[in-house]
This record gives structure tokens, sequence and C-alpha cells, in this order.
């Protein structure tokens, strides 16, 4: 099974950490991020795509063309937004095909993984302090995602969506829409994704800060 790593960002409400540095390579914990998703990753997982942009050199030296046991693919991600990085692999997957779909910059659990793997599409989502900070999901009595909204003005709950989804080939199919701000998220494509096929939310019992700056990165850390 094939995962799809969106490594492409500036991580431009990391700098000065990220002036040098890609932010899928910050460390947390004596490790990077990259380290901490594929020691996540179950047996089945045995390839990803990383989507790398800036600095993406550092990311391909990194990774090399197998690494912690999987191989390793590269596509030229976008700048303009996660949305087109990860529309950018797009030619390493089949039709029908079933994928895992992780931000470069999440801390995730093998459990989370395992837990979202167990639905045909999910989503996993956890509660945040501050909802107007992230992408925020509508969810139904029997927990099927009906919309995620951007960093919302009147959030419709405290459930995140998180940079972790389990989807098919379907999800290409759909474009993209710019986000107040000018960017594309890749939850645009979700939202449309989710009208045709039930995608379930993975509710996380573990909390995380919301990695907005390097004070962020320094809670982790200590939570870690």
């Amino acid at each position: 099974m094939k995962v799809i790593i969106l490594a492409a960002g500036r991580g431009e409400r990391m700098r000065p950490l990220t002036d040098d540095t890609p932010k899928p390579l910050l460390k947390v914990a004596g490790k990077t991020f990259l380290d901490h998703i594929f020691d996540a990753f179950p047996p089945e997982i045995d390839e990803a795509v990383l989507a790398v942009g800036y600095l993406g050199d550092k990311i391909r030296e990194y990774c090399g063309s197998r690494f912690k046991g999987r191989t390793i693919r590269y596509a030229e991600g976008s700048l303009l937004g996660n949305a087109y990085s990860f529309l950018a692999a797009r030619p390493f997957v089949e039709e029908g095909e079933r994928f895992v779909v992780i931000y470069g910059d999440e801390l995730v659990q093998r459990s989370e993984l395992e837990a979202c793997l167990k639905h045909p599409y999910a989503w996993l989502c956890y509660e945040v302090a501050d909802p107007r900070k992230s992408g925020i999901a509508t969810i139904d009595h029997a927990g099927r995602i009906l919309e995620v909204v951007e960093k919302p003005e009147r959030p419709s709950s405290s459930w995140a969506a998180t940079g972790i989804a389990v989807a098919d080939a379907d999800l290409f199919g759909y474009a993209p829409e710019q986000y107040r701000g000018g960017d594309y998220y890749f939850s645009t494509l979700m939202n449309k994704f989710l009208k045709d096929h039930v995608v379930m939310a993975v509710r996380s019992s573990l909390s995380r800060p919301q990695l907005t700056c390097p004070e962020d990165l320094e809670l982790l850390e200590k939570m870690l």
C-alpha cells in the first residue's frame, strides 16, 4: 500500500527554524518528522511518494530511494498549496488504488494509522483548544465527516481534521479551490471527495499542540 507524504511547503510560520531546513526534517525528541512518520507505518505500507519542493534536495538526500525499508519515489510539489502537491503524485497511483495521505509535519501513532485503515475511507481528527487555527470537521451522529472548514470564524466543533487521511484515486479527479489568503488546501479536495464517498472520522484520544510557531515545537518536544 502506498502513502503520499506532502512535504513541499516553506514552513513560513516555523521560521527561522525552516530557513535552512525543510519542515519535515525538523527534529522532535531527537528524530525528524519524517522519521516519526515512517516509524509509525504498519507493515502493509511498503511504498512512499514524497511530494517535495522547498529545500527538496535535502529531503531527497535524507531519504534516498529506500528509507526504513520502504521504496521511495518523488513528485515535484507546489508552493501554491498542498492540494497541488498532492495532485503531483497522480502518475504514481493506479486507477482505483487506495492509499494514505500524510502531511510531512504530522506526528502520527501506529495505532491511529491502523484505526484509519480499518475503514475504506477515513480522516484522523483530534480535539483542539482553538478551532479557529485549524481545519475543523463537521461530523454527523454516525461518525461521517460532512465538511471541513479551514480556520473558521465560527467553528462547528472542536475536532480538527489532521493531515492523515485514507482515500483512493478518485481524489485526483477533483479540482482544488483557492482559500482566503491564496492557498489551495488539500482539504478542498477532500471536501469534494467526501460528498461522493463515506469518509469516517477517526477520533484520536491523544492531545497534541497546534504547530503554528517554533514555540509549539518546543511544547511538543516536552510532551514527547
